[in-house]
């Protein structure tokens, strides 16, 4: 019966003449580890506010209810208290939303700021490795080039 042959030592020996710099994946994992841990802090920044502003409209509804339940002499109070609920619930929901949207302005903002940034250090990381790349090539065939 035929053995197969193993060639594990083979691989090996052919993998140890191509070196591996895995200093490039060590920055490019931290340099992604920094952008993550940057765009988490935005998240949660925005997170922060949105509840604020959540919990602040909460408060001023509750508010704006004890004085709609409160006990009228005549009918017509109650009408004018509905009324002025419901305007003033009005106002709320538009100074509200407008907080949420400098919230999501801001959020938008400081992402797009962050990505710039985050291109160009990628960029000039990427030519750092080529640069690299091509200095250890060049290296490598002057090396191995016959001697005239």
């Amino acid at each position: 019966m035929a053995n197969t042959p193993d060639f594990t030592k083979a691989f090996q020996d052919m993998m140890g003449k191509f070196p591996v710099d895995t200093s490039s994946f060590q920055e490019a994992f931290r340099t992604q580890s920094a952008l993550n841990e940057r765009l988490t802090r935005i998240s949660l920044q925005a997170a922060e506010r949105s509840a604020e502003i959540s919990a602040q409209w909460t408060k001023d509804t509750i508010a704006r209810f004890g004085e709609l339940t409160a006990s009228k002499e005549e009918p017509a109070e109650y009408a004018k208290a509905v009324s002025d609920f419901a305007s003033a619930a009005a106002e709320a929901a538009a100074e509200h939303m407008a907080a949420y949207a400098e919230v999501a302005k801001q959020v938008q903002m400081d992402t797009v700021d962050l990505m710039l940034t985050a291109g160009k250090d990628l960029a000039a990381d990427a030519q750092k490795v080529a640069e690299k790349a091509t200095r250890e090539t060049q290296a490598a065939v002057k090396k191995a080039a016959p001697k005239a």
